[in-house]
């Protein structure tokens, strides 16, 4: 089957299609003939080898996180699913490989595609859906009336979350760009602050929750709009002692990521706040409920721009820019 493998650690130039052998498909697992596959910046990030740490992957291997296909055949345990199912998911982060004609996956990461998606919509749900899930239900645990800042609103995360925080009773506020404004006030934002024009932390007090993508300096910034007891939660980091314990990670790696976050779980003490970081993990159950949001149409993908399978470092290119509305896709059939 045809695949993008990452030969070394490095830029896109590291990154070939190549023939490579089919997955093996234990009797766990159900073997997917993938129809389209989303695009992420964490692609990129595991490319160039800043996940090394916690995700040290044996060279060369496939790259691409998220997935839309119809199942091929399954394992000898496998229970829940059967030839001929359309199915998405995340794969489990020790076992990507979504950019290839085919992937072998557990079955527990699987859920059956919403009916009403194409794949290609489909594939652009998992990574983010879970993510927005996993930090605006599982970890800030946002009720009705509460205030939610979800910043960088019109990126793959942020076009979900807004949706999903909106469908939770929320009110929410995003950061974006001037050409983004309209575009996530019909995702549902209620206040959008452009932030060529204005700065969040001037403008925003006594949020419940803040769910940050960006750079150190919004990380620290954002510390300032919630109110005692509100939770700050990272996905771009710094990792936490939490997250070290939730990775096993040996006490060398648990001490870096101890002090990388240091300064922001200090200042968030001070301030009387909670700090978390989250890497979402894959989960076949939280995407099922997903599914329920996507069919009733409580949420609606949003997808920037198709490129076919064989433009897939242009693809990941078109994502490093920054300037994708939404998600990026590629297409295999």
């Amino acid at each position: 089957m045809k695949a993008f493998v990452a030969e070394r650690y490095g830029s896109a130039d590291r990154v070939q299609l190549r023939d490579v052998p089919e997955p093996e498909a234990g009797a766990d697992d159900v073997l997917v003939q993938i129809h389209a596959a989303g695009v992420n910046p964490l692609d990129s990030k595991i490319r160039d080898g800043e996940f090394k740490l916690i995700l040290p992957y044996r060279l060369p291997f496939i790259l691409g996180n998220e997935f839309a296909g119809v199942v091929l055949r399954v394992g000898s345990r496998v229970q829940r699913f059967k030839p001929g199912d359309e199915v998405y998911a995340r794969a489990a982060k020790n076992r990507i490989g979504a950019f290839a004609e085919r992937i072998a996956v557990q079955e527990d990461v699987l859920a059956i595609k919403p009916r009403n998606l194409s794949m290609e919509e489909a594939a652009s749900i998992p990574l983010v859906g879970l993510t927005a899930w996993q930090v605006l239900v599982d970890t800030a645990k946002l009720q009705q009336g509460q205030k939610v800042l979800i910043h960088a609103g019109a990126g793959g995360v942020g076009t979900f979350a807004i949706q999903l925080a909106k469908h939770l009773g929320a009110l929410v506020a995003t950061t974006t760009s001037t050409p983004n404004v309209e575009f996530v006030k019909r995702l549902g934002a209620d206040i959008v602050i452009d932030y060529k024009k204005a700065r969040f932390e001037e403008e925003l007090r006594d949020y419940d929750a803040v769910l940050n993508s960006l750079d150190g300096d919004t990380l620290k910034k954002s510390l300032r709009v919630l109110k005692p007891g509100g939770k700050l939660i990272s996905i771009s980091g710094p990792p936490d002692p939490a997250f070290a314990k939730q990775l096993g990670a040996n006490p060398v790696v648990a001490l870096v990521m101890r002090f990388l976050s240091h300064a922001v779980r200090k200042e968030a003490k001070r301030r009387q706040v909670e700090y978390a970081f989250l890497f979402m993990r894959a989960s076949g159950a939280q995407l099922q409920q997903i599914s329920a949001l996507l069919e009733s149409q409580a949420i609606r993908p949003s997808v920037d721009r198709v490129f076919a399978f064989e433009s897939t470092k242009e693809a990941m290119a078109h994502v490093e820019t920054g300037r994708a509305r939404g998600k990026v896709v590629v297409k295999l059939s």
